[in-house]
């Protein structure tokens, strides 16, 4: 346990480093772009000198670089930094949209271990054969093909030509809320008419968020098991005459050492992978912001959005390290 401890304050204090790193090379990008931010966050090309010279001042941009960028930071850690298009609080903002966001990764990432864990498991099991050959075609083709593309033809497929699913709206969250989430929420309260409601509004984005990482995750477990499969001590069951059932849970249970770890990355990645879907479904999460903070100028709601995605990116890491090295403690050295 007490290499388990050391480990844990090794990567614990990348963090700190990890985020600065993150938060400055977006806030010099966002400051080496040649536009007039101000202008825009004063109402355009019929703004005023004196509203622009207000912004400027309670912005900081009047200040060297560096002032600017310790003004954004420390406004970042205490809340105060407020949106320039609505003056609210940019984490505030991020807060009251976060919870879409979390809900439509939850969704995708069911469907990722659904569909990616099982195949993957017979396209192993089915080596070199036409099984494996079509399931490995059909994982290449949703990992290569761009996800609005994924996108619109599943609302044509499941919205229009089959009508299983919604798109207008939010689902109205449960009147009791444990965790907050609303999908959660409905399961421990038994609220099943609200669940489904949720269901039917998030489970298309979510399966179209997810069939990419199911593709990857599928291509993963199948190297992984074979890999499983080739070691000695596979070889040692074998020859000893061991039933197939118990040798395929002993390569299954070796198998998914790796392929948790690589859960826990692709639950950050798909947090931080929603602006397309969020964009083509109309779901007010943190990824639609983040393209509306683009398209606007609006660099301290772009700021924020990174230092989340930063946090998001850093914690799945430091999941996955922390699962690796229980399950392996070779890794803790």
């Amino acid at each position: 346990m007490a290499g388990l401890g050391k480990f844990l304050v090794r990567r614990a204090l990348t963090f700190i480093p990890t985020l600065i790193g993150v938060t400055l090379i977006v806030f010099i990008i966002a400051y080496v772009i040649p536009a007039n931010p101000v202008r825009a966050w004063a109402g355009g090309e019929k703004a005023s000198q004196a509203a622009i010279e207000m912004i400027k001042k309670e912005y900081h941009l009047d200040q060297p670089w560096y002032d600017q960028y310790l003004f954004l930071v420390k406004g970042l850690f205490t809340n105060s930094l407020l949106d320039p298009l609505n003056q609210e609080p940019v984490f505030t903002n991020i807060g009251n949209r976060f919870i879409v966001t979390f809900q439509l990764a939850l969704f995708a990432f069911f469907f990722v271990v659904l569909i990616g864990l099982p195949l993957g498991i017979i396209s192993a099991l089915k080596r070199n054969s036409a099984t494996d050959m079509v399931l490995r075609i059909i994982a290449l083709i949703f990992i290569s093909t761009p996800i609005y593309v994924i996108a619109y033809l599943f609302i044509w497929l499941f919205f229009i030509h089959w009508n299983a699913t919604t798109l207008a709206g939010i689902p109205p969250n449960p009147p009791h809320q444990i965790t907050h989430v609303p999908v959660v929420d409905d399961i421990l309260t038994l609220n099943w008419s609200n669940l489904v409601q949720q269901v039917k509004r998030f489970w298309l984005p979510g399966f179209t968020l997810g069939i990419a990482a199911a593709g990857v995750l599928m291509r993963f477990t199948r190297n992984s098991f074979l890999e499983a499969y080739s070691r000695d001590s596979t070889l040692f069951l074998k020859a000893k005459g061991v039933p197939k059932s118990r040798l395929y849970r002993h390569v299954l249970k070796n198998a998914l050492v790796p392929v948790i770890t690589i859960l826990a990355l692709q639950f950050g990645g798909l947090l931080a992978g929603t602006p397309i879907t969020e964009t083509v479904f109309n779901l007010p999460g943190i990824g639609r912001y983040a393209l509306q903070a683009i398209m606007y100028l609006d660099f301290p709601a772009l700021i924020g959005v990174t230092f989340l995605y930063a946090i998001v990116f850093v914690t799945a890491n430091l999941v996955a390290d922390i699962l690796y090295a229980i399950i392996d403690p070779r890794v803790r050295f």
